[in-house]
């Protein structure tokens, strides 16, 4: 299982407005992307800006298909220019559980 967590900053003020937009990303992930096995959306309680995402794949291609994919794009099309600064992303392999 190949998985990617993103920590995604919102600007003050925009958190609402990129919350939607991840919830769109997985809405689209869930109905076309049946090589996505899971996608979901943590919001920061004392941090309301901060957001973490946690993808599940069944291999690398799957997870390439998904960010390059008009549900990934989509998001940063709707949603890019309310960021605060560069997303961070790390791509793992799942050792446990198998």
């Amino acid at each position: 299982m190949e998985t990617l967590t993103a920590i995604i900053r919102a600007k003050p003020g925009h958190e609402d407005t990129v919350a939607a937009e991840l919830a769109k990303v997985g809405a689209f992930a869930a109905e076309h992307e049946p090589d996505t096995i899971g996608f979901f959306v943590a919001q920061d309680p004392d941090d309301p800006c901060r957001f973490t995402t946690y993808e599940r794949f069944t291999d690398a291609a799957a997870r390439d298909r998904h960010n390059n994919g008009a549900g990934s794009q989509g998001f940063f099309a709707a949603a890019g220019h309310l960021l605060d600064g560069e997303v961070t992303i790390v791509t793992a392999r799942e050792i446990w559980p198998r």
